[in-house]
């Protein structure tokens, strides 16, 4: 499960993600404002750090921006770093584009390859810990009798909207746009809805390490 703190937040989620989305290539709102749409969490099994996925909209589009939350910077993923951000109950937090993060990655493949599901959220409240309302669910063709393989992370490359992330055997793709046309192939893949949202979009989908060009 995931603990979700009434923390105060600087600067917050959205305006660290207003200053790094308009930078990446297959962002395409232009001045539109950001929408926060929905979010939902991964469980990290070392409890050290917090993994969210924010759906966006801006202008005609929604976009997805997976994050994790981490107490220390992590060794090797200095491209992939959004910014840090004052927590007011944990303190520094440093945030970064997940698909650089081998706890996310990880945990992407869980869901992708054995239909591992979100994290539940809950907020501590007066002692109690009370159950908080997804505001997107995603959902899994993979199979839960399947043994996950070990993981061997390469280096995420970002085309056309769509982040491939190596895991030795295969590739872990990413739609950072959200397209409700858009397909995959055979291989397992994870689709999301959100709040007033009629139908599960493609999100991720697995596939074979493409040959080098």
């Amino acid at each position: 499960m995931a603990i979700v703190y009434a923390a105060e937040l600087r600067p917050s989620k959205m305006e660290l993600l207003a200053d790094w989305l308009p930078l990446q290539d297959w962002f395409d709102g232009g001045d539109s404002p950001l929408v926060r749409l929905g979010s939902f969490r991964f469980d990290d099994p070392a409890g050290e750090v917090g993994i969210e996925t924010q759906l966006v909209g801006a202008g005609n589009q929604v976009y997805q921006a997976p994050l994790t939350y981490r107490g220390a910077p992590l060794a090797g993923a200095e491209a992939f770093l959004i910014g840090t951000m004052e927590h007011s109950v944990l303190g520094r937090r440093w945030v970064y584009d997940a698909t650089g993060d081998p706890v996310y990655v990880a945990e992407l493949a869980a869901a992708l390859l054995i239909g591992k599901p979100q994290a539940a959220q809950f907020r501590e409240a007066d002692g109690k810990m009370e159950t908080l309302p997804e505001t997107a669910q995603i959902s899994s063709t993979g199979a839960s009798d399947v043994e996950l393989p070990a993981l061997d992370l390469g280096t995420p490359l970002t085309a056309g909207g769509v982040t491939s992330i190596p895991v030795g055997p295969m590739t872990l793709a990413l739609n950072r746009v959200l397209d409700t046309a858009a397909t995959a192939g055979p291989g397992p893949v994870l689709t999301v809805s959100w709040a007033g949202g009629d139908q599960q979009v493609l999100m991720a989908s697995v596939g074979d390490v493409p040959a080098p060009s």
